[in-house]
């Protein structure tokens, strides 16, 4: 199933999308009893998973006058006129793994593949959903980047897992675009002595971490429905044009290698998002260089899962 979380202007409501490509709000009359009010209390429970499900059940025998009146009330609603805020709009921890595309890698001036894998997290207030605009700072609105990423969705707690478990802490996959202000990537590649090469790599985060700067969704589609994740087609569109496409095979490390290294630290809870890095094709690493300006739009679509889309404007 794909689920979702539809802007009401307050806490957000759990949705489903149903086989006629509608959002089921979760939290209608006749349907709340079910499950929880939060999307990340459904992945970590599989009461609520089957809650969901005899949801879909139940408007599957509802009759069409009976479909109408749920459209009516705005209970079922067309997805192209869903309002939508990040699947789980308030993750404990948004976890950001980079360097972990073989191709993305030697495009960045031919930067080595780490050893171990390499992440650092992001903040709640940068979280968005599709639809939502992406805001260009006015203090940096020159080099702002789109960085399209595989993402996976904790659905129990885990700390210290190994590989062999680490795929039973999964509860399904969704999209990501890791916005990236790049006016401090060129000191990364230049300095040489070991603390300012620190420094260089923390200003260059620092960059990534602007509010609306990681659009995410537009549903969580739970790990049922995709048997390989690490064979799964990711493209990124600008204003139409393809400009990153690489399938997830080519990640240096996979999702059992992230969660057994990144949970013997992390304790991740339910909802919690790892994105698992971007691969070749980003705008800093073309010659010219291309970056996102007001007016455009950015669209990263993964295979089944679908299509996360936001408008750029300015801030």
């Amino acid at each position: 199933m794909k689920l979702a979380t539809l802007d009401n202007g307050n806490a957000g409501h759990p949705a489903v999308l149903t086989s006629d490509n509608e959002f089921l709000d979760l939290s209608a009359s006749g349907f709340a009893a079910h499950v929880p009010a939060e999307v990340s209390d459904i992945l970590g429970s599989a009461d609520a998973l089957a809650g969901v499900q005899t949801a879909l059940d139940h408007l599957d025998t509802m009759s069409d006058d009976a479909r109408q009146a749920l459209r009516q009330s705005g209970s079922l609603i067309p997805f192209g006129e869903a309002d939508l805020l990040a699947p789980v709009p308030r993750p404990n921890l948004i976890l950001s793994v980079g360097l972990n595309y073989h191709r993305h890698l030697a495009e960045m001036a031919g930067t080595p593949a780490p050893k171990f894998p390499s992440a650092f997290m992001k903040t709640g207030v940068s979280l968005t959903g599709s639809g939502k605009p992406i805001v260009v700072p006015p203090q940096c609105p020159d080099m702002i980047d789109y960085e399209a990423e595989f993402c996976f969705v904790f659905g129990r707690t885990c700390h210290n897992a190994s590989e062999a478990e680490a795929m039973d802490y999964v509860a399904g996959y969704t999209i990501a675009n890791d916005v990236s202000a790049r006016d401090w990537v060129s000191d990364v590649f230049t300095v040489k002595e070991p603390f300012p090469a620190i420094l260089a790599w923390e200003r260059n985060i620092m960059g990534k971490l602007f509010p609306t700067f990681t659009p995410c969704g537009p549903v969580i589609t739970t790990k049922d429905e995709i048997d390989n994740p690490h064979d799964l087609l990711l493209e990124m569109q600008l204003n139409g044009e393809t400009m990153q496409s690489t399938r997830t095979d080519d990640l240096i490390f996979n999702i059992p290698q992230i969660v057994s290294y990144f949970s013997k630290w992390y304790r991740f809870e339910p909802g919690d998002i790892v994105t698992t890095g971007t691969p070749a094709g980003v705008g800093a690493g073309r010659k010219p260089q291309i970056f996102m300006k007001p007016g455009d739009r950015a669209e990263v679509s993964l295979e089944g899962v679908g299509v996360l889309s936001n408008p750029v404007i300015a801030g």
